[in-house]
């Protein structure tokens, strides 16, 4: 099969969806890699440790997407990219699909299989394809927000509270609240605690919560989620990271333009998960370019791709765990990949021109084609 791996052309990304390792284990199955040109430069990859590895390097996205099969990306295609997709052909990638109804209309416009990363569900409910950016997303919120707390904070947004995260002897430390206790929201506490700021930790799911006991013993504070606990912990907050996942839907909405209205002045909220629509009511995608905005006197950093400020990083940690499924895709087609691996088949989110993804098709109100039909 000819695997095709475009250059990312969102703004500010730099990774990109194979490593040379990756080239290797596909050519040591027969499989043939076509890779564009200055692709991996953004992750410190290039086109020579690409060739080197067994990949067919050439000049232009139009002649990847064009000769390839299995298409592997990052992120969702943006509207430069659409016209490239065509019948038939199968992309595998970041798509969060409910969140955006322009891609969604794309794909089913020009007929392509899309499987996203992000709904690829373990049969324990874990997602593994989206837990490494996860991770990196949830690891980076409190160092941005740390940056944007400073006075001189460079963007849209301005400057925040002057709050250090740490304090020194004889001053409080900054306080942070995180929303959600899951991968991206753990790793945001941990980071956090580490900056040694005080944290309150907030999730519906209580196991979660004595996880997280279990693991910081009593270094952080948890508390059951619910709009008046939320409302209490944010009142006071120097930095809300906004950590929420409702599986390939869209983001529930837990802070209001009303609520943040009553924050302290200069606070700062940062939105993880603003791929899926955000879980502030005003927030909006923003880029590493330009990251931050006001509302009311509080400070929102929403870029869309987080982990594209760090690509080498995320790069490794994103193919480390998309190989193997890429890989399964290549060697016995996706119908068959998915029929034999559960896990799989729930990262099918549009075939033929129809969704078949429940969230996404509620999301757009779209009709519904049910995976057993498409896999029958």
């Amino acid at each position: 099969m000819k695997v095709g791996v475009p250059t990312e052309i969102k703004s500010q990304e730099g990774r990109v969806a194979i490593t040379p390792a990756g080239v290797r284990e596909f050519t040591s199955h027969d499989h043939q890699v076509l890779i564009e040109s200055g692709a991996g430069l953004g992750s410190t990859i290039t086109d020579e440790e690409f060739r080197a590895a067994g990949a067919t390097v050439i000049g232009t996205a139009d002649e990847v997407w064009g000769e390839s099969e299995l298409i592997l990306k990052v992120k969702e295609p943006i509207a430069a990219e659409y016209r490239r997709m065509r019948q038939g052909q199968v992309l595998f990638t970041y798509l969060h699909l409910a969140a955006g109804r322009d891609c969604t209309q794309a794909l089913l416009e020009r007929g392509v299989t899309g499987i996203a990363y992000e709904t690829v569900q373990n049969a324990d409910g874990s997602l593994p394809l989206l837990a490494p950016m996860s991770e990196v997303a949830g690891r980076l919120a409190p160092q941005v927000g740390a940056y944007h707390l400073m006075r001189g904070a460079a963007g849209a947004g301005g400057g925040g509270r002057g709050v250090l995260m740490g304090g020194v002897s004889g001053v409080y430390p900054a306080k942070v609240v995180v929303i959600g206790a899951g991968v991206a929201g753990m790793n945001a506490a941990s980071i956090a605690l580490g900056m040694q700021a005080e944290v309150l930790l907030l999730d519906k799911n209580i196991e979660r919560l004595r996880q997280a006991d279990r693991i910081y013993r009593g270094h952080l504070q948890t508390v059951a989620s619910n709009t008046y606990e939320v409302e209490r912990a944010v009142a006071d907050a120097d930095l809300v990271i906004g950590a929420v996942l409702v599986p390939g839907a869209k983001a529930p909405t837990l802070i209001s333009n009303e609520l943040v209205s009553q924050m302290l002045p200069g606070s700062v909220l940062v939105d993880i998960a603003i791929d899926q629509g955000g879980c502030f009511e005003d927030s909006h995608p923003t880029t590493h370019a330009d990251p931050t905005y006001r509302v009311h006197d509080s400070v929102f950093y929403c870029v869309a791709n987080m982990p594209g400020g760090v690509p080498h990083t995320s790069t490794f940690a994103l193919t480390n765990v998309t190989l193997p499924y890429a890989v399964n895709l290549a060697d016995r087609g996706w119908r068959q990949a998915l029929a034999a691996d559960p896990a799989l088949a729930a990262g099918l989110n549009t075939y033929d021109g129809r969704v078949t993804y429940p969230s996404v098709a509620e999301a757009h109100d779209l009709e519904l084609l049910p995976l057993e039909k498409v896999l029958a």
